[in-house]
């Protein structure tokens, strides 16, 4: 693989998570009642990443962009920059890593499966060691959070990111090929694959919907 390729696409790849991660900032808050815990679709442009490279350049991408986006709009300072690397590569790089391990559909799917679960557990446990590090609030009112707002956001944020992902895998890839900067290779995935992972995206998708509708009320 032509190296200066491959940093060019890290590097766009880099430019493509941070503005996803900016442009959600002026997004409304998932849970009404929880303003502070904002949605972030980078983790779509990181899982690309490793699905296209592998789990070590979605660590890459993901350690990249916290970094810039500590220093830049992010009001946590390291322990927040630190928490975003802990989910960001608890998702992506699981995903990716089972991805590259069994390169088809189901390993892609199993892998974004195990990359919610791995986050969703990951962002719990930081939640409660960190959160009243940074915020100043005691373990308690953080504790008594994990179930009504940490668990339901971390899912629905994580399943968001895993149907989007299903959704412009292939799109962004075959810009990328067309452009020169990823190897063309055939397309072995039948339209009955394409298909399924687009009616599974879009289930995921109304699903997530259909959550925030009963949790905002």
């Amino acid at each position: 693989m032509n190296k200066t390729k491959k940093m060019t696409t890290m590097a766009l790849l880099c430019a493509l998570s941070y503005i996803a991660m900016f442009a959600s900032r002026f997004l409304p808050p998932l849970f009404a009642a929880f303003p502070f815990l904002k949605y972030d679709p980078k983790d779509v442009i990181i899982v690309i990443g490793g699905f296209v490279y592998g789990p070590l350049s979605a660590f890459t991408i993901s350690l990249i962009v916290s970094l810039i986006e500590m220093i830049t709009v992010s009001g946590t300072h390291i322990i927040g920059c630190l928490m975003n690397i802990a989910a960001s590569c608890a998702f992506a790089c699981t995903a990716s890593a089972i991805y590259h391990k069994y390169r088809n559909v189901k390993g892609g799917m199993t892998g974004l499966l195990v990359g919610i679960v791995s986050a969703v557990a990951t962002m719990m446990i930081l939640n409660y060691i960190l959160t009243p590090i940074y915020t100043g609030m005691p373990r308690e009112a953080v504790a008594d959070l994990l179930i009504p707002a940490i668990l339901p956001f971390n899912v629905i944020k994580c399943v968001l990111n895993a149907a989007l992902v299903m959704l412009i895998y292939k799109p962004v890839t075959k810009v990328l090929r067309q452009s020169g900067l990823m190897e063309k290779k055939p397309n072995t995935s039948s339209a009955k694959s394409n298909i399924t992972i687009i009616i599974t995206a879009i289930f995921l998708l109304a699903s997530c919907a259909g959550a925030l509708c009963i949790i905002n009320g």
